[in-house]
């Protein structure tokens, strides 16, 4: 990349190099976190930027960065989420959050299925590792909370273990960072 822009990068600019892919890292991470950031750009600037070699940092960035985010989800406890629905005029999906509170995983699917609409919600539930992959993989996902709004659901909705997520995510994150390993762009 360098190369194409003229820079010449000699010996005493590698800390300075290192200083600046350091901090577009972290701020790759902090943006891939939060929800409704579209992160991805970021990340695929990197892969551009770094070549073959930077798509593995940028994969375990984007693993680190949703994990983050499930993380914060699993954390927030619903007696806050609710209360906010309510400050937001949001009055069913606070009562939804109320009645799910207390429930282990089972009954909570079970609960979802039935308070959700019939048409595609019980296939969606029933295929909710698919349904997150698709989800995290759709063009402008930032319209619907992004990466980091996606895990942090996930995170909240506690239906899908801790495990089991990180393996989804290892798969599903996997096509762009591996294209860009073996083009070698």
């Amino acid at each position: 990349m360098a190369h194409q822009i003229n820079f010449q990068i000699f010996p005493r600019h590698e800390p300075i190099l290192h200083t600046i892919v350091l901090g577009a890292v972290l701020l790759y991470i902090l943006l891939m976190a939060v929800p409704f950031m579209p992160g991805i750009e970021i990340g695929l600037a990197l892969m551009v930027m770094l070549g073959s070699k930077g798509a593995l940092l940028v994969y375990l960035c984007t693993l680190v960065a949703l994990s983050i985010s499930f993380t914060v989800g699993r954390t927030i406890p619903p007696r806050l989420v609710y209360r906010l629905l309510n400050w937001l005029y949001l009055y069913k999906a606070s009562a939804l959050v109320r009645q799910l509170e207390p429930l282990n995983q089972l009954e909570r699917l079970r609960l979802l299925q039935e308070k959700a609409p019939a048409k595609i919600a019980p296939f969606l539930l029933n295929h909710r590792y698919l349904t997150v992959a698709v989800a995290l993989n759709l063009p402008g996902n930032a319209l619907i909370g992004g990466g980091g709004g996606i895990g942090l659901i996930v995170g909240m909705s506690k239906i899908i273990p801790f495990h089991a997520y990180i393996a989804l995510l290892a798969i599903a994150i996997a096509p762009v960072p591996l294209w860009f390993y073996i083009q070698g762009v």
